[in-house]
């Protein structure tokens, strides 16, 4: 397996995501850190070659040979960057004396750790906007359809589908949101030095202060990147990590209530995720349907909580200026919450798409709860047709007691509705029972708030994703 990718990725993972983490695009974004510091020092006046800066440029990328170089010197040197700073001079000859001039090796691990954060949370961000708009569409779908809600997992008041799922969305932007601002904020370590204080670069440049500021900023800006971070250690920050794997890991959570949510629905047999023709449920049980999408979500969404804490302990630990306890760590830890994140929203885009809503059943739940949650709705009409509201609440108590008893003792239906139409007390509003035992008279405003939460907050959100929204494709599942 590729030394810096994990079991995720071999399997489950996006190639994109799966290729971010690679040994070669790793080792490759080594040479153009160096190839873009010897740009920037050539350009601010030390002598380096055209001659060697287009060897450095014709060989960025490592191939197969390069690649059994580079793992010899290492097993050799037990260095990883000085076993590459060799691999590379030998393909770039004219460059080797000047490759990593300067530097400490920091500045290739932890510039590269940061474009691929960057590069990761962009592949991440379009596919959330993609999820988001697959629910928004199924909540537009369903906005007017009622369903009971539940409070405890305890039948309350009506709502729709569609709001139900609004609360899904909701989240998903806040995590948009929140990756857009880790992205955003993101800068580069730039050339610091071994401690941080640019010394070797002073030196290199003869004291001139104004030089070393102008390469950290030169480099900084053949990236891309916004901004260096002003000061640093050797390495930078392990909180910028932190910042980034926080927002992952909430996003995690987000996927874990998605989840959780539909496996219950599924369980009530109102939703279920997509199954498949010739989908097995159970090597026993033939009939089963289990929700093994949301199950998996569920699982890989814990791990990717989880994988928070990693990043919050590293950065307490590191000593003064550095600690090399952090290498090993992170080369798992920002892999697999990337991984995983990616994992996550294949999945959940896969669900999104092939939801699937059972109306009847939905309907006949409804029934079964709707007649006490009417009561309030009869005494009203009973008190509007001349009636007194206390005696008619006393009678609505001794009949829905009495329609409890046969749901819960007997096992029946719920027969309140009959009671009241064989009790000549409520005569005067018979006609009336069909239009107050309505559902989409309890819904509230369920489907204009639908209307309004995608009108106003998912289109704005994802008005910047159109191409991406535009050009996706129908997620499929490995197994």
């Amino acid at each position: 397996m590729d030394s810096y990718q994990t079991p995720l990725s071999s399997r489950y993972a996006s190639k994109e995501m799966s290729k971010l983490f690679s040994s070669g695009t790793r080792f490759g974004t080594w040479r153009k850190l160096w190839l873009n510091l010897a740009i920037a020092e050539k350009e601010l006046g030390l002598d380096i070659t055209d001659k060697a800066i287009e060897q450095m440029k014709a060989n960025l990328d490592l191939d197969e040979a390069q690649m059994k170089v580079a793992a010899e010197e290492e097993k050799k040197r037990r260095h990883d960057v000085m076993a590459h700073v060799h691999t590379f001079g030998t393909v770039a000859p004219e460059a080797a004396g000047i490759i990593h001039l300067g530097a400490t090796s920091c500045y290739v691990t932890d510039n590269a750790d940061l474009i691929f954060l960057r590069e990761g949370l962009d592949i991440l961000l379009p596919k959330l906007a993609v999820v988001i708009s697959r629910f928004s569409s199924f909540a537009e779908k369903y906005r007017d359809l009622p369903t009971l809600g539940f409070t405890h997992f305890q039948p309350a008041q009506l709502t729709t589908v569609g709001k139900r799922a609004t609360l899904w969305i909701q989240e998903l932007l806040w995590d948009l949101r929140n990756l857009e601002r880790a992205r955003n904020d993101l800068g580069f370590r730039g050339v610091k030095g071994t401690t941080g204080t640019q010394a070797s670069f002073l030196t290199l440049f003869n004291g001139d202060h104004d030089k070393v500021e102008a390469l950290d900023k030169r480099v900084t800006e053949l990236f891309g990147f916004p901004y260096a971070y002003p000061v640093t250690g050797q390495t930078y920050s392990r909180k910028i990590d932190a910042d980034v794997l926080g927002p992952l890991s909430s996003f995690g959570a987000t996927v874990h209530k998605i989840a959780t949510d539909i496996r219950l629905l599924a369980n009530l047999k109102e939703i279920e995720e997509p199954f498949e023709k010739d989908q097995i449920g159970s090597s026993a049980m033939a009939y089963k349907r289990n929700p093994m999408r949301c199950e998996r979500a569920c699982s890989l969404a814990r791990h990717l909580m989880a994988i928070y804490q990693n990043t919050l302990m590293t950065s307490s630990v590191q000593w003064l200026e550095r600690t090399l306890d952090d290498s090993a760590n992170r080369r798992v830890t920002i892999p697999e919450a990337f991984l995983t994140a990616d994992i996550l929203l294949t999945t959940l885009q896969n669900i999104s798409e092939g939801l699937v809503v059972y109306p009847k059943v939905i309907e006949r739940r409804i029934s079964q709860e709707l007649p006490f949650m009417a009561t309030e709705n009869v005494i009203m009409a009973i008190v509007k047709a001349g009636g007194d509201r206390q005696e008619c609440h006393e009678k609505i108590r001794v009949l829905s007691h009495q329609a409890g008893s046969v749901v819960k003792e007997q096992g029946g239906e719920n027969d309140l509705i009959d009671r009241i139409k064989a009790d000549k007390y409520f005569e005067p509003i018979w006609s009336q029972l069909s239009a107050l035992l309505d559902p989409s008279t309890f819904v509230g405003r369920a489907p204009e708030q639908v209307d309004g939460f995608v009108r106003d907050w998912v289109k704005p959100a994802l008005e910047k994703y159109q191409d991406s929204l535009k050009n996706v494709k129908t997620a499929e599942l490995s197994v």
